[in-house]
């Protein structure tokens, strides 16, 4: 397999070459990986008990990926990045708004990413976090240029590889082999609950610009309910199962790294065998920061191309792949927080800005248009999707407004931020439930003056040109 050649242009029916049952093992390995495990440290580290914190976590999962496998059903549809498809809701240009969130949570995943395996990878193993650095970032930097069937490829990989070791680890905690033992000093605490409940359901609801990037390869034909089922158990079996682990090491084992912790509970089953986990976990995340990379690329060239036309080659896209490298690299050697504290204060921010955005997307999809779109316009700033989407701005501005008052931010760099509805909840934070109910339910409003049936007959015309060029 060579090189990627498209970029964010639409992918025709002859160039879908994508399986189905690729979908599963690729989200499944995304989120079976280091970056779950200290996922499942937040509810113990705010005195939540080890069962609370599991049960918090499940439901976190399921409602998160809820809305992250949705999104999987526009790739086939549409052919289209994900990015691309939301100038439908937000204009040609209108689109920057909800692409600074997207480009957030990709560089703010791997600055995450990089800061957790020089640390894990350095307390489990000694090894040099500056060298890890260097090695991961260039790693994922060149899985993301080789692009989409790389990525699916290396996962694999990876998945055949890790999920026995895994397996082995878990069975062996389970039957008492994996050591801990300490007392669970925890109790339900509604604040600590809804945290770790809301740093698990950002954790796949900030996979959702992601999902139509990797089935626009898939027929046409490919069913709804296909795609939603085979993303949605991929992306939620593995981060319960990997957040519940968390949890464990957390609590009975006292670990405070989710990759020394995993190396020890491992060893303590069969020696050695942390070590092999420890290790292919960290490689699994590392091939993650490569999606991420692959993804940013994608959402850098949507917000250039949608101030100034370009032609989206592949040399453009190696070029804007390498230029994030070197951001998140610089960015996250700046940063000297702990990996815990990283990970929850990134998916926090992330699940902010996200949310409105996801909300009108999906409303959109599914209720408003109901996946009809002349796709050759989504390019024109002078389509009939305008160059400025007003209903789709309001949304998201409102959603995002509406979110300020429920918001409860945690330390960065010094700095907090506690809303005054917030606090009336004794700090419990549910702005991101109030930025879905608002920016949906807003968007689906403004919609009804949204003259559809004109829309269809461009669509028309869309399809007569693609085929002409396909």
């Amino acid at each position: 397999m060579a090189i990627e050649a498209r970029s964010i242009d639409w992918v025709p029916e002859t160039e879908r070459h994508g399986r189905i049952w690729h979908q599963a093992p690729l989200w499944f390995l995304g989120n079976f990986q280091y970056f779950s495990i200290p996922i499942g440290f937040v509810g113990p580290s705010l005195g939540l008990s080890l069962g609370w914190t599991i049960l918090a976590g499940i439901l976190g999962i399921l409602t998160g990926t809820v809305f992250m496998a949705f999104h999987a059903a526009q790739g086939p549809t549409l052919g289209l990045p994900q990015m691309i498809q939301s100038r439908a809701q937000f204009g040609y240009r209108g689109v920057i708004v909800p692409l600074f969130a997207t480009a957030f949570t990709y560089l703010a995943f791997n600055v995450a990413d990089q800061v957790l395996l020089g640390e894990g990878l350095n307390g489990a193993f000694g090894w040099n976090a500056n060298l890890v650095a260097i090695v991961c970032t260039a790693g994922a930097a060149l899985l993301a240029i080789y692009g989409h069937d790389w990525v699916h490829k290396i996962f694999r990989i990876l998945l055949y590889i890790s999920f026995p070791l895994m397996t082995v680890v878990t069975l062996g905690i389970l039957f008492g082999a994996g050591g801990g033992g300490k007392p669970d000093h925890g109790s339900f605490v509604l604040v600590a609950f809804m945290a770790q409940f809301s740093a698990a359901a950002a954790y796949n609801i900030t996979y959702a610009p992601y999902v139509s990037d990797y089935s626009r390869y898939l027929p046409r034909s490919t069913t709804n309910r296909s795609i939603i089922a085979s993303v949605f158990f991929g992306a939620s079996a593995s981060a319960i199962w990997l957040i519940a682990l968390g949890a464990w090491l957390a609590v009975s084992l006292g670990a405070d790294d989710g990759l020394v912790g995993l190396m020890t509970a491992g060893n303590n089953v069969i020696d050695g065998l942390g070590d092999l986990a420890a290790f292919f976990s960290a490689a699994a995340l590392a091939a993650t920061m490569g999606m991420n990379a692959y993804g940013g690329a994608l959402t850098v060239l949507t917000a250039v191309d949608s101030v100034r036309p370009i032609n989206p080659t592949r040399r453009l896209r190696v070029i804007t792949i390498l230029g994030l490298a070197v951001f998140w690299f610089v960015i996250a050697k700046s940063i000297s927080a702990s990996a815990v504290s990283t990970v929850f204060t990134s998916l926090t921010l992330m699940l902010y800005l996200l949310v409105p955005w996801t909300a009108t997307n999906l409303v959109d999809f599914f209720f408003v248009r109901r996946g009809h779109y002349a796709i050759t316009d989504l390019f024109r700033v002078d389509g009939i999707y305008g160059a400025w989407g007003r209903r789709g701005l309001i949304a998201y501005g409102v959603g995002f407004l509406a979110e300020i008052p429920f918001m409860v931010l945690p330390d960065l760099g010094g700095w907090s931020y506690t809303g005054f509805m917030a606090k009336a909840l004794d700090g419990v934070d549910i702005a991101w439930i109030v930025g879905l109910i608002v920016s949906g339910g807003v968007y689906w409003y403004l919609s009804r003056s949204l003259d559809v049936e004109r829309e269809k007959q461009a669509e028309v015309s869309s399809r007569r040109e693609l085929v002409a060029v396909s």
